[in-house]
C-alpha cells in the first residue's frame, strides 16, 4: 500500500489555555483508510493530507527531493499559534509511491480527496512534484460530478507537455492530463494561470495553451501598474465557474524567497502584497473547493524559507 497513518507533530508548548495553543496541540489524527471525518453543526473542516511523491519530477528529469516537501511543510505549520475558531483541522497521513508507481498514488489521492470533500472538509494537500495536480483533480471532478471546475495554478510552467510513452506521466504533463480527461467526459478545460514565465516554457507550450484556451498571466504582469486588471481577470474567471481549485507551484516565487524547488526561478514573483490581494480574492471567494502546494524540495531549501512560505499561505487562510 502507498498510504501512510499520520504521525504526530510536537512542537513549543506554551500552555494549555485555549488562547496560548498552537497547531500542534489542536491537530486530529485521522486514517484515511478507517476513521470517520466527523464536524459539529456549525463546525468547518481543513484535512491535511500529504503527497510524499516526485516520481514525476524524476521522470521528468528534474531535482528530485521534493517527496519530503510534504514532512517539511507539515513542521512548519506545527508551530503555528490557533487564531482560528469553529474549525477543526486533521492531519491525515501520507501517500507515496512505492514501486515507482505514480498512476497508483495519483488514483490513491484522488480516492482520498473525495473522501474529504464528502465530510464537508477542505482538503490541503501538501506536496510533493506537481504530478500532484491530476490526483488532486480526478478527486474533485468524481466528488462534484457536472460542476464547471476551474483550476488557478500559481506557477512559472504551463505544466502541459503531452506524455510520452516511454516515459509516462510527470510533473509536467498534469494539466495536458486534466485537459484530456475533461474532453473525454464532455466537460470544459477551465485553466488559469497565473506568473508564467516566458523563459520557462517552449513554444509548443505556448501553442498547446493556445489550442486549449488556457488564460495565463506573465509574471512579469504581477505590478501595480497592472493590479486592477489582474484582479479583475481572476475575478471574472472565479465568476465563470462553480468550484475553484487552487494549485500553487513554489516554483512560481522567486528563489529569494522560495530557493527549495526543483526549478528555481530568480525572476520569479515576490510574495508582496499583489500576491496576496490575488491570493485572498481566489481563497475569499467562497468557491474554494481544494488546495494543493507543489514543488517543495527540502534539500535545496534555506532556513526552511520554502516550507515556511508555503504554510504561512495555509496560515493565511485559516486564520
Amino acid at each position: 500500500m502507498t498510504y501512510k497513518k499520520p504521525i504526530l507533530l510536537s512542537g513549543r508548548i506554551d500552555g494549555t489555555a485555549p488562547d496560548m495553543l498552537r497547531w500542534h496541540q489542536v491537530m486530529n489524527y485521522i486514517d484515511l483508510e478507517k476513521d470517520k471525518i466527523s464536524l459539529g453543526e456549525n463546525e468547518k473542516g481543513v484535512v491535511f493530507l500529504e503527497f510524499a511523491v516526485d516520481e514525476g519530477v524524476k521522470r521528468n528529469r528534474g531535482r528530485e527531493g521534493a517527496r519530503d516537501g510534504a514532512t517539511s511543510i507539515s513542521k512548519a505549520l506545527a508551530n503555528f499559534p490557533a487564531h482560528f475558531e469553529n474549525t477543526k483541522i486533521f492531519h491525515g497521513g501520507k501517500i507515496t509511491c512505492d514501486g515507482c508507481n505514480l498512476e497508483k498514488s495519483q488514483q490513491q489521492l484522488a480516492f482520498y480527496v473525495e473522501k474529504i470533500l464528502a465530510a464537508r472538509c477542505l482538503p490541503i494537500v501538501l506536496g510533493g512534484g506537481h504530478e500532484v495536480a491530476f490526483g488532486h483533480y480526478l478527486g474533485i471532478k468524481n466528488f462534484t460530478k457536472n460542476q464547471k471546475i476551474g483550476i488557478i495554478n500559481f506557477d512559472a510552467h504551463f505544466d502541459l507537455r503531452p506524455i510520452e510513452k516511454n516515459i509516462g506521466a510527470t510533473s509536467g504533463t498534469g494539466f495536458w492530463q486534466i485537459a484530456k480527461d475533461a474532453d473525454e467526459a464532455g466537460q470544459s478545460f477551465n485553466y488559469l494561470a497565473l506568473g508564467i514565465q516566458k523563459f520557462s516554457n517552449t513554444k509548443l507550450l505556448f501553442d498547446i495553451a493556445d489550442e486549449l484556451d488556457v488564460e495565463y498571466v506573465f509574471g512579469d504582469e504581477f505590478n501595480y501598474e497592472n493590479k486592477n486588471a489582474l484582479l479583475s481577470k481572476i475575478e471574472e474567471f472565479i465568476a465563470d465557474n462553480d468550484c475553484i481549485y487552487l494549485t500553487i507551484c513554489m516554483d512560481v516565487f522567486s528563489s529569494t524567497y522560495s530557493p527549495g524547488v526543483s526549478a528555481p526561478s530568480p525572476n520569479g514573483i515576490t510574495p508582496d502584497h499583489i500576491f496576496k490581494s490575488c491570493f485572498d480574492l481566489i481563497t475569499n471567494s467562497k468557491k474554494l473547493i481544494a488546495l494543493d502546494f507543489a514543488e517543495t524540495n527540502p534539500i535545496f531549501d534555506v532556513d526552511n524559507r520554502t516550507a515556511k512560505l508555503a504554510a504561512s499561505l495555509v496560515f493565511r487562510i485559516l486564520s
